[in-house]
């Protein structure tokens, strides 16, 4: 009886964590949002931030390649990392990071051509700077900075596969060498280089055509296992919820319609989303959304 007892206990706990974990699934893993996950790339800057969140050494394989240092050592890093200024406007940046020697790096993902101006990258580095030394703090001790865009286009134009930028004095071409360092990583290069390769893997929605080991990796485990499937699902979700409050809040004097453009406008910029799912979830049509993106362009 007491027997009998304890196996009738056993499988009713089975059952409730069984419909625990099966309202989980509906809640988190929907059809549409799976489908989104499936097509995300690296390149595609939340996916992005989700995948490397707890990976140095993904961030690691990126800076040495970009930088052609085999040695360099990430000790720190943190994705959607914030950065405030005391009188203005703060950033967010998509990867900051800091190496063995103390360098520190802002890794920014830009699909778009007009979020990657170098007045950003001048702006981002003046605000590592002056996060950069605690009050009485010597000036030498200042960091190197490196303020690095991925770029989906060549946007500088010139060919290159990676554009390194550095103060110097225009005469003589000497370098300042104050330490300020601007790159941007040309994102429309097909090359067998090393840098071919990585612009291949952060482009690729194929984990299996993937070259780079580490990166494979941590891709799989958020695209292929269910932890790593219900994280990014969930992170979908928080995304969408966020751009439509926000997008309330914007448009709320001025109406329903005004709502609903403001909220596809959110979803457009953050750019992860095919635009017949920001039709779905802004409630406009997709000609709308389509006409929305023509403007925004």
């Amino acid at each position: 009886m007491v027997k009998s007892i304890h196996n009738g206990r056993r499988k009713a706990a089975k059952t409730v964590a069984h419909k625990a974990m099966a309202g989980r699934s509906a809640s988190v893993m929907k059809p549409e949002i799976l489908a989104l996950v499936e097509n995300f790339r690296l390149m595609d800057d939340n996916f992005m931030s989700k995948c490397l969140e707890n990976a140095p050494e993904c961030i690691e394989l990126i800076l040495q390649i970009i930088l052609d240092k085999k040695d360099l050592k990430v000790v720190k890093s943190q994705t959607e990392y914030p950065i405030k200024s005391l009188q203005g406007r703060g950033v967010r940046f998509d990867v900051f990071a800091r190496d063995s020697k103390g360098r520190e790096y802002d890794i920014e993902i830009q699909r778009a051509n007009d979020g990657a101006e170098p007045k950003r990258a001048r702006y981002n580095s003046a605000l590592m700077d002056a996060n950069a030394l605690l009050s009485g703090e010597d000036i030498g001790k200042l960091r190197d900075a490196y303020v690095i865009f991925i770029t989906e286009t060549d946007v500088m134009g010139d060919g290159l596969e990676v554009y390194a930028y550095d103060r110097m004095e225009k005469t003589s071409g000497r370098i300042l060498g104050d330490g300020t360092h601007i790159i941007y990583v040309n994102g429309a290069t097909r090359s067998e280089s090393d840098i071919g390769r990585l612009v291949h893997d952060l482009q690729c929605r194929d984990v299996s055509e993937m070259h780079f080991d580490i990166l494979k990796r941590q891709v799989d485990r958020f695209k292929n296992s269910e932890e790593g499937r219900h994280a990014m699902c969930k992170a979908v979700e928080e995304l969408v919820e966020r751009g439509k409050i926000e997008a309330k809040a914007e448009g709320r004097a001025d109406g329903k319609r005004e709502t609903m453009l403001a909220t596809a406008k959110r979803m457009l910029k953050d750019g992860i989303l095919a635009l017949k799912d920001i039709a779905r979830y802004s409630g406009l049509s997709l000609s709308q959304v389509k006409k929305l993106q023509a403007e925004m362009a």
